[in-house]
């Protein structure tokens, strides 16, 4: 009989480290698609701050929770990622499950910029990309978001379907970056 345990995105792919830079997976929780309707952002914004806290964010931003984030994705969307959307939401914007859409991981540590440099045509300097920004952007060949959770963490996401892609490339990275500032620890799994 097929054994359908459940396996998340990069099960068996992580976490890996390099120098300083850790990258491990995400558990987001539910990850909820927002699209305002016609004259809504406003309302959805209420609606989100009275059910979960966080409102509606500019372009480019997000609203970071304990345990929720509103992220922006592009004009009128965003996500609600970790708790499920509260009931008077839908009364403002369209909502889709895309939980098992994403494979989300985390870079950490103070090179994770000097790794994405590699593979990301912005500039994620903390100076440049302050914690709450938010990117739509490509790793490598693949389309990503990217969001600064922290003065060191980078919380990345792209498609499911490429999480060993991703994997791999940022894995790459990693290495070379270690490597070329001589750090110990290039390429193991801990």
């Amino acid at each position: 009989m097929a054994d359908l345990t459940p396996r998340t995105p990069c099960a068996g792919l992580l976490p890996f480290r390099a120098g300083d830079v850790r990258l491990t997976e995400v558990d987001a929780g539910r990850i909820t698609s927002l699209m305002p309707g016609p004259e809504q952002a406003a309302a959805l914004d209420a609606a989100l701050r009275d059910a979960h806290g966080l409102g509606w964010p500019d372009p480019g931003r997000a609203a970071l929770g304990e345990d929720a984030a509103v992220v922006w994705t592009g004009m009128d969307q965003g996500m609600l990622m970790g708790p499920a959307p509260d009931a008077t939401l839908s009364a403002h914007a369209a909502l889709t499950d895309q939980s098992d859409a994403w494979a989300v991981v985390e870079l950490s540590g103070e090179a994770g910029p000097a790794v994405l440099a590699r593979l990301v045509p912005v500039d994620l300097r903390p100076l440049a990309f302050p914690v709450g920004a938010v990117a739509r952007t490509l790793i490598g060949h693949m389309h990503a978001g990217v969001l600064r959770t922290g003065p060191a963490t980078l919380r990345l996401l792209a498609f499911r379907s490429m999480a060993g892609t991703l994997v791999q490339e940022l894995r790459g990275a990693m290495e070379g970056v270690a490597a070329r500032h001589g750090l110990d620890g290039a390429g193991s799994s801990r």
